[in-house]
């Protein structure tokens, strides 16, 4: 049986290799990830809620995981997820009123967005732990 003309003329939709990584296309891949990232943080909190309504043993045990190293560089992990991807959307709800949609503009929002996520994820950090050693 033969190909149809159809079928063997088709043409090919670009791919990911075709295109040049731009920084507004990065950020939009980034968002996409830290938005299912945010699942998983979202069920380490209900973790610790559910152990901080539990047993004082049971609550203790999840505490000593989440302060540990390992568990610290997690809750930090989640924490620049969270901030990036909190920026990500304030970026989107700005570019929905038509703002920033040049370019120029878009392009450097898109630069500034995990510069700015990373220095507001150390500073939560910082503030969270003056509040704790007070």
């Amino acid at each position: 049986m033969s190909k149809t003309t159809a079928t063997r003329a088709r043409p090919l939709s670009p791919h990911l290799q075709i295109y040049k990584p731009i920084p507004t296309m990065m950020m939009s891949i980034i968002h996409r990830i830290t938005g299912c990232a945010l699942y998983f943080g979202v069920l380490l909190l209900a973790i610790w809620l559910m152990a901080a309504a539990g047993t004082p043993e049971g609550f203790a045990r999840v505490q000593n995981i989440y302060g540990s190293w390992l568990g610290l560089v997690v809750l930090f992990g989640f924490t620049w997820v969270l901030v990036h991807h909190m920026l990500g959307g304030i970026r989107h709800l700005v570019m929905d009123t038509g703002a920033g949609l040049g370019k120029e503009e878009s392009t450097k929002a898109a630069i500034a967005m995990p510069i700015v996520s990373i220095v507001l994820t150390i500073l939560v950090w910082v503030v969270a732990i003056m509040a704790r050693g007070a």
